[in-house]
């Protein structure tokens, strides 16, 4: 959520920074909305200090004996009261009104960030490793899964309908050695706690990191008043662990890292990757979280990215680093590093990671605070989240890149520890 003083003061400022990014924010009406509340407010501040001058007046008219103007300002204050009643259902009515609209809009790029309409506009940071040479047919991943019998698209799509996947054996197995591994490394190297969180959350948990009231579609819901929703990412209930309190600074950063099925609808991707196991309504994903210093915020967006990227090193993955447009940054992002994977099959880098800083736009949605050293008011942190990375997409890229002339995969060394020293994957 963006700071509303910002928007009473320079409305038009926020106005041409939300453009950037495609939001068109109605001055005007905003203008005239706040206005609305202002007056309101003061009409009832006014109002609360005459009833509180009358009520007085009461007192001193009845200690006096005067029973008429006792009973001529108990009128008033009773006309007060009922005024009261009335102007403050409006003010909250006004506020609702005001909170909702704060609700839909996104954060505001940091100024570093390239302005550009839509992911054309992304700028290519830096590409790590060669992209393989093969001297015979390349295979997408659902073949070389299926020619290996460790992945049936048919039996996810019998158990669940499309975009589910059957993984068996050795690919299941390849799976969980690629969770495992990137836990490892992301707790004992790089000092993350891990959290084994609820996968399921309420509604006030997702619009604390700014998953509803926006993205409400492409999530999955119970039925009810109050509904539960599958998490679309670990980064709900890991972000959410500093809700509604207030850290020492002692305490930062803090960092937390999860690997959990997430669950999306994939909303409005109908027709886009629905072969294989590229966009997925149910995919198991390592998710980082820092919760730091403000000051500290824009280094700790270049280490957390540095800490994904290690994991793309060790699979001995080729991959490049793409920094977000305008137009392209997520909800909640103030700025956002993608992690591109190289696909053989596609010929092409596909997103296997996005790291954001959010500055204190979800801090201030959740009321996570801390106290600063020597100030008495506490303040709020600054939050960021990174995918270290999704599980599925890195078992597809492995695939792809690691394939050998006879159907068969190589194994990275960094992973054959955990699949009992197994150098390749073959039929």
């Amino acid at each position: 959520m963006l700071d509303s003083h910002l928007l009473r003061e320079d409305p038009e400022g926020v106005a041409e920074a939300l453009a950037k990014r495609g939001y068109t924010l109605d001055v005007a009406a905003w203008r005239a909305l706040e206005s609305r509340r202002k007056e309101q407010q003061t009409r009832m501040e006014d109002l609360q200090a005459e009833r509180k001058q009358v009520s007085k007046a009461v007192g001193e008219a009845k200690k006096a004996g005067d029973e008429a103007t006792a009973a001529e300002r108990k009128q008033r204050a009773e006309a007060i009261g009922s005024e009261l009643e009335e102007l403050e259902k409006a003010f909250q009515a006004t506020k609702t009104e005001l909170d909702a609209w704060m609700l839909e809009m996104p954060n505001i790029p940091d100024p570093g960030v390239p302005v550009g309409e839509d992911e054309t506009g992304n700028v290519e940071v830096r590409r790590v490793g060669e992209p393989p040479a093969f001297d015979f047919p390349v295979q997408d991943h659902v073949d070389l899964g299926q020619g290996l019998g460790i992945l049936d698209s048919e039996a996810g799509a019998s158990l669940a309908g499309s975009r589910f996947t059957v993984l068996r054996g050795a690919g299941a197995r390849l799976s969980r050695a690629l969770g495992q591994f990137m836990m490892d490394l992301q707790t004992d190297e790089h000092g993350y706690t891990e959290i084994a969180p609820p996968l399921l959350a309420r509604g006030t948990t997702l619009e604390g990191t700014g998953q509803l009231p926006k993205f409400g579609e492409d999530l999955f819901a119970t039925e009810g008043e109050d509904p539960f929703y599958l998490i679309p990412t670990a980064e709900v209930p890991l972000t959410n662990l500093h809700r509604d309190s207030i850290a020492e600074t002692a305490d930062l950063p803090a960092r937390y890292v999860a690997w959990t099925p997430c669950f999306r609808r994939e909303a409005g991707s109908y027709g886009k990757d629905t072969r294989g196991m590229i966009r997925q309504h149910q995919f198991d994903k390592v998710e980082l979280v820092q919760v730091v210093h403000p000051d500290d915020g824009p280094v700790a967006w270049e280490v957390m990215c540095g800490h994904a990227e290690e994991v793309l090193k060790r699979l001995e993955l080729p991959y490049r680093v793409v920094e977000l447009c305008t137009g392209d940054l997520g909800f909640a992002a103030r700025r956002t590093y993608d992690l591109e994977v190289w696909l053989p099959a596609q010929e092409a880098y596909r997103e296997i990671s996005s790291v954001s800083w959010c500055h204190d736009f979800q801090a201030r949605r959740m009321g996570a605070r801390f106290r600063p050293e020597g100030e008495k008011r506490p303040r709020l942190v600054h939050t960021l989240n990174g995918s270290g990375v999704a599980v599925g997409r890195a078992l597809v890229a492995l695939l792809e890149n690691g394939q050998q002339a006879d159907g068969s995969v190589r194994v990275p060394e960094a992973l054959r520890p955990y699949l009992g020293g197994r150098a390749s994957i073959s039929g």
